[in-house]
């Protein structure tokens, strides 16, 4: 592709006086670079993709984005093409748009934002209308789908250049759907900038990235900036049961509606029984029996249903596949074991969800004990360390706190961090084991006949962070090995 079309639209310093190259490839890392590739140079977090020019143009890249003019003599001095831009973490996503034709226009693109159950909303809607016979991809935190080929995911949401490619992917495959999970950090890092959406959902704002974002107010406005870019024609679903909802969608261009399990709204839910096993739902009238439990799931159901409507999907039909559609994984899904332990593996890493599940769960318990394995990751927001501490206290009988993925931060820290954040008598029914393996097997080990057990937390995640060292670590595995022990031993 031309580099006149790759740049079409995108701000640039001064103006593009280089060769209208031929591009092969688009990359912002230098290794993944190819003969004819154009490496665009982002300053990051951690790093300066200026830093790695030479790389790229060592592995094949004919030409250069860039935005720090100090490293036009470089590359000059390498004798490839450079394009000196004003901001390229920016144009880096309106050349992905423009390299692969602007997938996101030829594809029904639907955004999912908030704090909780963005996971669970967007991958329920993936499955709901793959089930309706529909082409259609996820891009997700747990995992990334082209129909039912899967790729790895890193973020909740990629950068742009995979975002675009696998839209990309979705259309030559035939996909006329798909869902995605929006992070407040790609809406701040323009990691979804130039996306054409549908329609976008938001669930909910509560206490979470604020070693990121710094304030509450701008955690806010960034997850603003989704229902901002929406165009005319599209539309906002928003939980008006979440104070922040009617905040998303201010000077909004789209059409707006509401669901709610609270008051009157485009959307209604209601449950009317539940129990481990699932939930009895009131639905717009309609009684739908569903495999999730808790308000937060309920409200979940409510978003999938009503952005199904929104897409024009059957609404019986839509009630039917909703009823059958199972648990996200690592979202309240439960191994039951001997002794009648019941254990239940979340992702819930924030004050709000983790109260969410343990008010649930002692909801449905029928006086049977519950027992909380949590800790918080480390390098992460310390001011919810204290909080999620006092939410266990609150809800469960028995607490073991242990690690989560410290990173870079001593796992004691961690934990006395969280350890402020409990009274006296919250402590004489806590327990501190650092080692996250021991701590499960000891919460399983020593809870008495018929206790729940609560391993929040890290959920799908198949792998731990200890020292800057990724290492295979999955919850569900240690649980059900736990269970496999106990059962050859009787």
């Amino acid at each position: 592709m031309k580099a006149s079309i790759i740049f079409e639209n995108v701000p640039v310093a001064g103006g593009l006086t280089a060769a209208d190259l031929e591009i092969s490839s688009i990359r912002c890392d230098s290794r993944k670079c190819l003969p004819g590739s154009l490496f665009i140079a982002v300053r990051g977090y951690d790093s300066d993709g200026h830093e790695y020019i030479r790389k790229a143009v060592e592995n094949g890249a004919v030409a250069v984005a860039y935005q720090d003019s100090a490293y036009g003599t470089l590359i000059s001095e390498l004798g490839v093409t450079g394009y000196l831009l004003e901001d390229t973490r920016y144009a880096m996503a309106l050349i992905a748009d423009n390299f692969y034709r602007h997938p996101s226009r030829r594809i029904n693109l639907v955004g999912v934002t908030g704090t909780n159950g963005k996971t669970t909303i967007a991958t329920l809607l993936y499955r709901l209308f793959t089930k309706m016979g529909y082409g259609c991809g996820l891009l997700s935190t747990i995992m990334n789908y082209v129909e039912d080929k899967s790729y790895p995911t890193t973020n909740t949401t990629q950068d742009p250049i995979t975002i675009n490619s696998l839209l990309d992917e979705m259309l030559r495959a035939g996909c006329q759907y798909c869902f995605m999970e929006v992070s407040s950090h790609s809406l701040d890092q323009n990691r979804v900038a130039g996306l054409h959406f549908r329609g976008a959902v938001f669930t909910n704002i509560t206490h979470d990235h604020l070693d990121y974002h710094k304030t509450f107010s701008e955690y806010i406005r960034c997850k603003k900036l989704l229902f901002d870019m929406l165009p005319k024609g599209s539309f906002s679903l928003i939980n008006s049961d979440d104070r922040n909802g009617s905040i998303m969608v201010q000077n909004t261009s789209s059409r707006v509606y509401t669901y709610s399990g609270m008051k009157k709204a485009d959307f209604n839910v209601r449950i009317m029984e539940k129990s481990l096993e699932g939930s009895l739902l009131d639905l717009d009238g309609q009684q739908v029996w569903t495999r999730f439990i808790g308000a937060h799931n309920a409200h979940n159901i409510a978003a999938v249903y009503g952005t199904a409507c929104l897409l024009g999907a059957d609404r019986e039909e839509s009630l039917r596949i909703i009823s059958s559609l199972e648990a996200v994984s690592g979202r309240l899904e439960y191994i039951r074991g001997g002794n009648d332990l019941t254990a239940v593996i979340d992702y819930a890493h924030t004050p709000d969800a983790l109260e969410n599940v343990l008010k649930t769960l002692k909801e449905i318990s029928s006086g049977c004990p519950l027992v909380a394995v949590f800790g918080c990751g480390g390098n992460r927001d310390r001011t919810k360390r204290p909080e999620m501490a006092a939410i266990g206290a609150q809800y469960a009988d028995r607490m073991i706190i242990t690690s989560d993925n410290p990173r870079f931060e001593a796992p004691e820290a961690i934990i006395a961090d969280m350890k402020t954040g409990l009274s006296g008598s919250d402590l004489s029914k806590t327990i501190f084991i650092t080692d996250r393996r021991e701590a499960i097997r000891t919460a399983l080990m020593t809870s008495p006949r018929g206790a729940i057990v609560l391993i929040a937390g890290k959920g799908h995640e198949d792998y731990q962070i200890i020292n800057g060292v990724k290492s295979h670590f999955d919850d569900r595995e240690i649980v059900r090995d736990y269970f496999d022990e106990t059962a050859k031993a009787i």
